[in-house]
């Protein structure tokens, strides 16, 4: 078992800066379940008369890509091309994903309209930075034959140009065993990896997958251990690396960073970068945005975890749904306020 010092060595650092530069080369695909995220901000002063909840002064609204879509933008925002998969209704929520889906470029050819399906949406109240509740509209039945076909045909179509899949699965209905079955199919005969961020009743859907990115109590349900230490996270990590016969395992675990299983039985713990921890709302889907950028680049599944690690440390900083820009990245790795590539 190896531990990471927080400090990169110039060789690393070399290594990562030469794979971010090939990111506006890669093409990724993010496929699965779209969502919207609204945040609404405000301000408590007092509690309410008719019941003991505090009452919300609004100031500000905000809507944000979630969930898949969020994948999608963190890809664009470290310069990555991306195309999207998935389903959205006919409803406001899915006119408002497709015009932040314009609004920053991306095209939304992959992105099926279901007329009588409710778009995924996660309502989160804010007050002075903290989340009062959250409240989501949401349809999780399979979505439509029709629907499943056309993202299979979009998929099929787009192949040669695609470096790297990430499957986005938050149990809302694209997600399923024919879904999976015929996306490895497509991925396997192009040797293009499948890489997923996973929901814990769809655990077997993932057999065989380059990598998966449970945090440590998806983890622990997974592998139906309980995790409480080393010697258990050990154990669970192992036995999902078996059931599942992927490539590696990446258990994401907050404040104590990130531990990697690797085919060969090598486990690496990763430690956090983040200086501060403010929120982890779609901290998943930047840590796997960019573990697909890192691997497509050429970056081994350790090089990649790590470079994933640094965007991780910089969005949990953050209040509210956010993403990581190249200039970020590029920062955290220099270790310095001079965002730049490094050139030998």
């Amino acid at each position: 078992m190896q531990n990471h010092p927080l400090n990169l060595s110039r060789e690393l650092r070399s290594r990562l800066l030469t794979a971010m530069e090939r990111f506006p080369a890669l093409c990724i695909l993010a496929v699965g379940d779209i969502m919207l995220d609204r945040f609404i901000w405000g301000e408590v002063n007092r509690i309410s008369p008719e019941a003991p909840v505090p009452v919300v002064e609004v100031l500000e609204e905000t809507r944000l890509l979630g969930g898949c879509a969020n994948v999608a933008h963190n890809v664009a925002a470290l310069g990555g091309n991306v195309l999207v998969g998935g389903v959205v209704g006919e409803d406001p929520a899915g006119h408002s994903l497709i015009h932040l889906f314009h609004n920053l470029g991306i095209s939304t050819e992959g992105i099926i309209v279901e007329p009588q399906r409710h778009t995924t949406t996660k309502t989160r109240i804010i007050a002075r930075n903290q989340q009062v509740v959250r409240f989501d509209r949401e349809d999780r039945t399979p979505i439509r034959p029709g629907s499943l076909h056309n993202i299979q045909a979009f998929t099929q179509k787009n192949l040669p140009r695609i470096h790297g899949i990430v499957v986005s699965d938050y149990a809302k209905g694209v997600v399923t065993l024919p879904f999976m079955d015929r996306l490895k199919a497509q991925a396997g005969a192009s040797a293009i990896p499948v890489m997923v961020d996973p929901k814990v009743e769809h655990v077997d859907l993932y057999r065989d997958v380059a990598v998966i990115t449970p945090n440590h109590h998806e983890a622990s349900q997974m592998a139906q251990v309980r995790i409480t230490d080393e010697e258990s996270l050990l154990r669970a990590g192992r036995q999902l690396m078996e059931r599942l016969a992927c490539d590696s395992v990446l258990i994401t675990r907050g404040k104590a960073g990130m531990t990697l299983f690797l085919r060969d039985g090598t486990v690496d713990h990763i430690p956090t970068v983040a200086r501060r921890v403010f929120d982890v709302t779609g901290a998943g889907d930047t840590v796997i945005a960019t573990l697909s950028l890192a691997m497509a680049a050429g970056l081994d599944p350790r090089e990649a975890a790590i470079l994933a690690n640094a965007a991780a440390g910089i969005v949990v900083g953050e209040v509210g749904t956010s993403v990581v820009t190249m200039e970020q990245l590029l920062k955290a790795v220099n270790g310095d306020s001079e965002p730049k590539f490094c050139h030998s």
